[in-house]
């Protein structure tokens, strides 16, 4: 697509307050494909202002018209699905195919579920005397991250449309262009104007200009935990509501019953897709030491088998952290039996798909986000040490258990702090809760939790 070089404000494409521009990088071959606005402060209020604006006039919109508006938005990302994995390929690196399914067919699956939840949700309901109403929570700034452009977007603007809320988006900034891509969908699904706004920009100018704004309601937020600390202190300074989806260090527990070279190939799988940048991934994988070293051989055979077939890291300085890692295992004694810091190609932000065996769970690798294609391989003697190691991190985003019986897996996913667990495999449900426990965020993201996040409750009394 051509990038805009305006803000898409009140339902048109409007010049920025600035001159300031941000170069966007394809990473493959470190080549400037475009370039989009800087966004400053002065463009972020006017965006509140017409999100505030058009607020009253979308909430009273009766919800099966709203379930209409976000079907159309549906059809048109439907319709638009190949520009859509080709502009993420080009400024994400994610290889063709894997943006074809996930990056493109994911948001379509739900968009589709909160057209259906704004038709069906209860808005009103009897309690003994009282009515209670599900009201919009007003005016959302949306701030999203680049490793699912489309898909996080459209995780906090489909049910923040649902419920009657108006939003401004900041996009992050290495993606800028799927964002616009989607306010071009948003314009021809006939969505009013003022509903849905972007601005371009960096994140510690229009990111936090749009935070701190007094005419945001409600701040969803999905990057680093860090950046979430930041962003929850100013809205509680503010007493305004956040909903915060943060980092991941999540467990692949197998246990000694399950079949272990689907448990080891699925889970190295996870993590090299999308090269490793998702918050979500079960980077530890922790086995029995009774199956300890066939585990590892299986896990370097299939790392092995992706070489080539995972797209590179999103910008130079991502590069330079995930390579950073790998060395830092290396320093602190980890053994690597696949991959390492090395750069696989002279052009291009690539890193190959790294597996390291005899890791502690003290170590750096084991207890830091890395968001890159590294696989830690710990030991751990029975269940209860599994557990320990399990949730010994400050994280619990996700995670998977295998088991040769389902209740046995299940028994040990009850156990673990962590907000989503797949059991033997499980396939993502779009409507399922995402979202995490202690400091992987606050809220939840998808289905009708998903939604609950932009509402708010009034009851009547008679």
């Amino acid at each position: 697509m051509k990038a805009h070089n305006g803000m898409y404000i009140d339902g048109a494409w409007r010049p920025a307050a600035g001159r300031d521009t941000i170069a966007v990088v394809n990473p493959a071959d470190e080549q400037v494909i475009a370039e989009v606005p800087a966004g400053t402060a002065e463009d972020v209020d006017a965006a509140v202002r017409v999100a505030r604006a058009a607020l009253p006039a979308w909430a009273a919109t009766a919800p099966a018209e709203r379930a209409a508006r976000i079907a159309a938005l549906r059809d048109v990302l439907v319709a638009r699905k190949d520009e859509i994995a080709e502009t993420v390929t080009a400024e994400l690196g994610a290889p063709l195919p894997f943006s074809q399914a996930v990056h493109a067919g994911v948001p379509v699956l739900v968009a589709g579920s909160y057209a259906e939840r704004a038709a069906s949700y209860a808005f009103e309901e009897k309690v003994g005397n009282s009515t209670v109403y599900a009201e919009p929570v007003g005016v959302v700034g949306a701030i999203t991250p680049w490793n699912y452009p489309l898909h996080q977007i459209v995780a906090k603007v489909a049910p923040a449309l649902a419920a009657g809320c108006t939003v401004v988006l900041k996009p992050a900034e290495d993606t800028p262009l799927t964002a616009q891509l989607f306010a071009e969908a948003v314009h021809e699904a006939g969505i009013p104007a003022g509903v849905f706004n972007l601005v371009t920009g960096l994140g510690p100018v229009a990111g936090q200009a749009l935070a701190e704004h007094e005419g945001v309601d409600l701040v969803s937020f999905t990057g680093s935990t860090a950046v979430g600390k930041q962003i929850g202190a100013t809205a509680g300074a503010a007493v305004k509501r956040v909903a915060l989806e943060l980092g991941g260090k999540s467990a692949n527990v197998i246990l000694p019953s399950a079949d272990l070279a689907k448990a080891v190939a699925v889970g190295v799988a996870n993590v090299m897709g999308n090269s490793g940048q998702t918050c979500s991934a079960w980077t530890r994988m922790l086995v029995h030491t009774s199956q300890y070293d066939e585990a590892v051989a299986l896990a370097a055979e299939a790392a092995a088998k992706y070489g080539d077939r995972i797209g590179p890291l999103v910008n130079a300085k991502q590069h330079a952290r995930v390579r950073g890692y790998i060395e830092q295992g290396v320093a602190e004694g980890a053994r690597l039996v696949a991959g390492g810091p090395e750069a696989p190609r002279e052009q291009g932000y690539f890193v190959s798909p790294t597996v390291f065996a005899d890791v502690t769970p003290e170590m750096t690798i084991a207890q830091e986000e890395i968001f890159g294609p590294v696989v830690s391989i710990i030991r751990y003697e029975d269940e209860d040490d599994a557990l320990r190691i399990a949730n010994g991190t400050v994280y619990g985003l996700a995670g998977a258990v295998w088991a040769g019986d389902e209740a046995e897996a299940v028994a040990f996913a009850r156990r673990m702090d962590t907000g989503q667990v797949d059991i033997n495999g499980g396939r993502f449900n779009p409507l399922a809760p995402f979202g995490g426990y202690k400091q992987s965020g606050i809220g939840r993201e998808l289905g009708s939790h998903g939604l609950t996040e932009y509402l708010q409750t009034k009851s009547l009394q008679f």
